[in-house]
């Protein structure tokens, strides 16, 4: 294989790689918890995406005493939350990173 053969292939793996990141980062997988009562989202990176919460969830004695407006403030909070602490992770990864690789910016880690 000559110079422009590996070039070609190296363009080819690059451009599947950046579809298979895209396809990834559409996806949402779901995962729940005691029965069913909480479910959360994430794309295929692993990023939270959102949460979805029932009144039995927060009043499992009484659910009737939840309100609507109750549960979207509580979704819309702990995604907040989840979102901020997946980028502070993000952060401190990345501060890592540049300093393990002397600020050498290596393709693919971030």
């Amino acid at each position: 294989m000559n110079m422009m053969q590996m070039m070609q292939q190296a363009q080819k793996i690059q451009k599947r790689v950046k579809e298979v990141q895209d396809e990834l980062e559409n996806m949402e997988l779901k995962g729940t918890a005691n029965g069913d009562t909480v479910e959360v989202t994430v794309n295929g990176q692993g990023k939270f995406k959102k949460i979805k919460l029932t009144k039995k969830a927060i009043n499992p004695e009484n659910p009737d005493s939840v309100d609507d407006d109750t549960l979207e403030m509580l979704e819309d909070l702990i995604t907040q939350a989840m979102n901020k602490a997946m980028d502070e992770a993000k952060q401190a990864a990345e501060t890592k990173i540049k300093a393990a690789t002397g600020g050498l910016s290596i393709p693919g880690l971030f």
